[in-house]
């Protein structure tokens, strides 16, 4: 079973979502980074998630939402917008989050569970699990597992500790 295969399987996926949004995303020429869980597996052991977190370049939000929306169900929110399809559980969230349109002129290509995408940066990848983390508003479980996701990250690259708030370091001893 390839990595592709596992993904889709663990989604319960009877069409290749994944693979069809990021070819809309290639036909459309947006500009994007994917940050989040799965960006972590960019650069650490990988681990599923079923949320694919992606930042695309402000200006180009509503033509990707165009281009996908005959496959996708679009819901908007405050900082983001999910994209859904009774083909598969994989939720993707194109964050709107000002904070992060700084990441997509720096992503790279890098193999993500077996796609070539466009990942953020490792410390920008860190710096957004960090912010994640610090969120009160957050629920509790998606806290824990964002210091999961910065322990992975740090494990992989044990430069990245420097970085850490005081209070991050300290929950990771």
């Amino acid at each position: 079973m390839t990595e592709k295969e596992f993904l889709n399987a663990v989604a319960g996926a009877t069409e290749d979502v994944l693979q069809l949004f990021l070819n809309a995303l290639s036909r459309s020429g947006v500009d994007y980074c994917l940050i989040g869980g799965l960006a972590v597996n960019a650069y650490a052991e990988p681990v599923v998630s079923l949320d694919l977190d992606v930042v695309v370049a402000a200006d180009e939000l509503e033509g990707i939402c165009k281009a996908v929306e005959s496959h996708f169900k679009i819901e908007r929110f405050a900082h983001r917008v999910n994209l859904s399809t009774a083909k598969s559980d994989l939720r993707i969230q194109l964050q709107t989050d000002q904070r992060y349109q700084d990441f997509v002129p720096r992503a790279s290509a890098r193999t993500v569970l077996g796609y070539l995408m466009r990942v953020a940066s490792v410390k920008e990848v860190l710096q957004g699990k960090i912010r994640a983390y610090l969120d009160e508003e957050r629920r509790r479980s998606k806290r824990q597992k964002d210091l999961a996701d910065i322990a992975r990250l740090v494990e992989a690259n044990p430069s990245l500790v420097e970085q850490l708030p005081a209070l991050v370091r300290q929950r990771l001893e």
